[in-house]
């Protein structure tokens, strides 16, 4: 039996598209509409059958007892205001926002059937071009439910992302943020400044490594921007943190202390090879 009759995906897009195509195949929902701004993708969506319907206007998510916000922190914060008139009071809304704090105490005023997501899934690549069934499976996605959250409503969107294949944790919005800008918005800052930190006409003479640890930097900047200003007091924390390692490698390259420099590797090798 289907979770839901009509769901709305607004930001038709790599996570967007992914989701409507894991609740079509799945058949979690009677019928799937989507929003986006681009009539490219809205095209595109419709002859790969990642929706039924599209439009351009909002209006299309009338009736809808879901609605997906997968856009930018800011354009989710920007659209949230005009979705408000259209949404019905008994509808689920969540989001995939990278960031949480701004989203969920805003929209938990705005939708009573509101509850925040974050799936842990995706690529440095974007667009309805590279959405793809079974994206989930196997990743994690976190909820952030708060007090006034409907029981009903995280009961509900947990079961779809469980139906996805994803783990599903719950977090506050402060935890999630606190955590996510350093195990994914650090990673993608040292990216973009590892990979400009090497001269252009140095480049073609770069191995696997460079590739490997310079790969998020291919991520959309204007996306990212959005991240780092919507999380910066946790963002500027983690960077604080890593140039103080830096630092630590530094005073032992600079004194050639080999005891001191192998510590601080073997030690942080340690605890990479915890992950799985």
């Amino acid at each position: 039996m289907p979770l839901f009759n009509k769901a709305a995906i607004v930001g038709v897009g790599l996570i967007g598209g992914s989701i409507a195509l894991e609740l079509k195949k799945k058949r979690l929902c009677r019928e799937v509409v989507g929003v986006t701004r681009h009539k490219e993708t809205l095209a595109q969506a419709k002859r790969s059958g990642i929706i039924d319907r599209g439009s351009l206007d909002l209006d299309i998510i009338r009736d809808a007892d879901l609605v997906v916000l997968a856009a930018s922190v800011g354009t989710i914060l920007e659209v949230a205001e005009k979705l408000a008139p259209l949404v019905k009071k008994d509808c689920i809304v969540t989001d995939v926002g990278s960031t949480k704090q701004a989203i969920v105490k805003r929209l938990t005023k705005m939708f009573p059937g509101y509850i925040g997501s974050h799936p842990l899934a995706g690529s440095e690549k974007r667009g309805v071009y590279h959405a793809r069934y079974g994206m989930f499976a196997g990743s994690l996605c976190i909820l952030t439910p708060t007090k006034e959250t409907r029981s009903g409503a995280t009961a509900k969107i947990r079961k779809m992302w469980h139906a996805f294949g994803a783990r599903v944790v719950s977090l506050p919005a402060s935890r999630h943020d606190t955590i996510l800008s350093l195990v994914s918005h650090l990673p993608h800052a040292v990216a973009f400044s590892l990979i400009s930190s090497v001269p252009a006409e140095f480049l073609p003479f770069a191995a696997g490594g460079l590739k490997d640890t310079t790969r998020l930097a291919a991520s959309d900047a204007t996306l990212w921007v959005d991240i780092f200003l919507s999380n910066r007091k946790n963002v500027l924390s983690a960077i604080g943190l890593l140039q103080g390692n830096l630092e630590k490698i530094k005073t032992a390259i600079r004194k050639q202390d080999r005891v001191a420099l192998a510590k601080i590797l073997k030690q942080a090798k340690k605890k990479r090879d915890t992950l799985t």
